[in-house]
């Protein structure tokens, strides 16, 4: 069972790679959010993806009992539970799967079987986390990576009318979890404005939810970038990204995607830390001021001033653009 966010999928990812290299035989198939199966479908890890129909934070014990006995039809002999929820833990207890593995999380005694405890101290990553699921290991965590041919990245690029012969900058100013992990949208459009003068490109990437931030960004960099928010679907979104000749993102789901792809990265922190989610790719470079009051880890700036992103300049992040 996969957890619900872009970004955790992606940090899933290294688990499966340990699994297939130990069972090479052995088929995947992940239970998870509808929208994150165009995600899972660049993992070649991922035989199958089963839709989980539970919106986050519904509990619907009678939806949860009705999948996990249709799924007790078929021939699963273990699961993996990564959300530490206990709801989470249901539908592999009704489905009878005979090995049932995850941490203990939310007192999990009976539903899971093969209870781990979670050393936070020993695994401060959250992809060593998941990993570790799959027994001790003689080797480092492997690093995610999404797939993405050059015919997907044309499909993406002509279904959207963009140029095909442009390696594009690529914003990503977007931040699920709240406004003290974004980026000032004035800082975006001047870094637009600085790069565009120099003749790149410059699109930028986000959900239906940041159509307003691009619009904004948009209009304050004065033609200097296309806003693409809420016009792409999450596989456009990747194939895009993985054409790009650098991407510039908030702690997001989207930065987990340009590492896993593997592209030239600049990823920026505030409120949140790069110790438990990183990117995890060494073409990234992680810019964060290091304040005394972060990482606070809150949705909003308890201070009022979000000086962690607003003195983290768009000269600063320009030069680790050039780089």
């Amino acid at each position: 069972m996969s957890p619900s966010w872009i970004g955790d999928t992606i940090m899933m990812q290294p688990l499966l790679m340990r699994l297939h290299a130990q069972r090479p035989d052995t088929t995947i198939h992940v239970l998870t959010p509808a929208w994150s199966a165009p995600l899972l479908a660049r993992m070649p890890e991922v035989a199958a993806v089963i839709e989980n129909p539970f919106a986050h934070g519904v509990f619907d014990w009678a939806g949860r009992r009705a999948l996990g006995r249709r799924l007790g039809n078929t021939d699963y002999s273990q699961a993996y539970v990564l959300p530490n929820s206990w709801k989470s833990a249901l539908v592999p207890f009704f489905a009878a799967i005979p090995r049932r593995t995850g941490y203990t999380g939310e007192a999990r005694f009976i539903l899971l079987n093969d209870r781990r405890t979670l050393d936070k101290a020993g695994l401060p990553r959250l992809v060593d986390r998941y990993a570790a699921l799959a027994g001790p290991a003689t080797d480092v965590t492997p690093e995610p990576r999404l797939t993405s041919t050059a015919a997907q990245q044309r499909a993406a690029r002509m279904a959207l009318d963009l140029p095909l012969d442009v390696a594009p900058l690529i914003l990503c100013p977007g931040a699920e979890y709240g406004p003290a992990k974004r980026w000032p949208t004035r800082h975006f459009a001047a870094l637009a404005q600085k790069v565009g003068a120099g003749g790149t490109a410059v699109w930028i990437i986000g959900s239906a939810k940041d159509a307003l931030i691009g619009a904004e960004i948009a209009s304050l960099a004065a033609g200097a970038a296309v806003n693409l928010c809420g016009r792409t679907n999450l596989e456009q979104a990747i194939d895009l990204i993985a054409s790009a000749r650098c991407v510039v993102s908030n702690d997001s789901g989207l930065m987990h995607v340009a590492a896993a792809l593997d592209r030239p990265l600049v990823a920026l922190y505030g409120s949140s830390s790069p110790g438990y989610t990183p990117p995890l790719s060494a073409r990234a470079t992680i810019l964060s001021l290091g304040l005394d009051c972060s990482p606070c880890f809150k949705r909003e700036c308890p201070l009022g001033h979000l000086n962690c992103l607003e003195n983290l300049t768009p000269d600063h992040v320009l030069a680790a653009v050039n780089k």
